[in-house]
């Protein structure tokens, strides 16, 4: 199969699952024989702009012509079977469902976040769940200055939103939501349900599982409120003043909290602050792990991490809220935390770490269920399985078309 892939890539001074993920797609993709080939803009290229075409970035977000143009061009000249698209923001916009259909190639989309019905894709506001925007217009977000604490810099989200959303619903043939918990939201706010599959996010074999209890826990991933590193903080310190749990707290990542999490953790014995580490850092930091740490505050519609953990079979302490409920399953190969709650992450930490023996048998159980639900194998299917659904629905609907035109009624309009 031929397939183009498009996505607009995160800065990379800050760790993006969402990269990460493509980047596996991809290989994925073309270590099974698979043609495949990237159409991406990237974060880190708007640094080296001019001042002019920094301002106009803004403007294009909601929609982008010359990307419609360009990517319109390659598609007629390349002919892929399907086009594949991820991320659009900043850097590419909607428009590239307009060059997909100018070309009458099929178009499937993975939704990594909420951003089809919240301007800034998180389903959170001033640190709690809001679905202020799901079903209506996106002017709440506006108003609260949602993206990056801005209502200048959320406008223009907001203004794709309103303008591309019958766009998005009409343009792609099928949506992967990488969790049952996102299609649930998504559904629930009027996306076409039948245009929708769980597809959860897979994760390569790390070639190595935990032996032994573990050294220990592990907080992995992007250092904001949102990801529950204060909650984490505050739950730690809780742990602390019971005694400790025995082992340290090692926190890795990057993002706006880091020079507060780096003054927490200085001169402390029981947490280590690492910074950012690389792709075999993280590997063998969680195959040490007696857990990972995944306390987040907003409803992630994933938790790759979780799923990392599994692989390498280690338990993971999760929120109880989101996707992790249906990642983790409490009690059998990690544990739930009630929410935003120290006092029950705290709880969780000195219960996972308690019971060596218990821990193992969780660690095993995960890692019997990366292999049924999360591997390379299982990705490799579902996400075949949506190509050629998408390619049957556009050979369809263009059958429909040519079946129209003959009888007489393609300009009935």
């Amino acid at each position: 199969m031929h397939v183009l892939v498009v996505h607009s890539r995160y800065a990379s001074a800050q760790p993006s699952g969402e990269n990460k993920v493509v980047d596996q797609e991809v290989a994925l993709l073309r270590s099974a024989g698979h043609r495949v080939e990237v159409f991406e803009r990237r974060s880190d290229d708007i640094a080296a702009m001019s001042l002019l075409t920094k301002v106009g970035v803004p403007l294009r977000v909601p929609w982008n012509p010359a990307v419609r143009a360009e990517l319109g061009a390659r598609l007629r000249t390349e002919r892929p079977d399907v086009v594949h698209v991820h991320n659009v923001f900043p850097l590419l916009s909607p428009a590239v469902l307009a060059a997909c259909a100018d070309a009458g190639v099929p178009a499937v989309a993975t939704l990594h976040n909420y951003t089809q019905v919240c301007p800034p894709g998180t389903l959170q506001r001033d640190g709690r769940p809001c679905t202020e925007c799901v079903g209506s217009t996106p002017l709440p977000a506006v108003r609260h200055g949602c993206y990056r604490n801005s209502r200048l810099a959320t406008v223009p989200l907001a203004v794709g939103l309103s303008l591309n959303r019958r766009r998005w619903w009409s343009g792609v043939e099928r949506f992967f939501c990488i969790s049952a918990a996102q299609r649930s939201t998504l559904v629930r706010a009027g996306m076409p349900a039948e245009r929708m599959a769980v597809k959860h996010n897979f994760v390569p074999d790390p070639g190595v599982c935990r032996t032994g209890a573990g050294e220990h826990l592990l907080y992995l991933g992007r250092l904001a409120e949102a990801k529950g590193v204060r909650l984490l903080m505050a739950a730690w310190e809780r742990v602390a003043a019971g005694g400790g749990v025995g082992v340290p707290l090692v926190i890795a990542g990057a993002g706006p909290l880091e020079r507060e999490v780096a003054a927490w953790a200085a001169g402390r014995d029981d947490v280590r602050y690492v910074g950012l580490y690389d792709q075999e850092q993280c590997r063998r930091a969680i195959a040490r792990s007696v857990a990972v740490v995944a306390p987040s505050t907003w409803l992630e519609a994933f938790g790759l991490v979780v799923v990392e953990a599994m692989a390498a079979g280690v338990p993971a302490v999760a929120a109880g809220h989101g996707a992790f409920v249906e990642l983790v399953e409490d009690g059998r190969t990690g544990l739930l935390h009630r929410p935003g709650e120290p006092a029950s992450l705290a709880s969780c930490i000195r219960r996972i770490t308690a019971d060596a023996a218990g821990n193992r048998e969780m660690g095993r159980a995960a890692r019997r269920r990366y292999e049924q639900d999360f591997s390379s194998a299982v990705g490799l299917e579902r996400l075949m399985d949506g190509y050629r659904t998408a390619i049957a629905g556009r050979s369809a609907l263009s059958r429909d078309g040519e079946t129209r035109a003959s009888r007489g009624d393609g300009d009935s309009r």
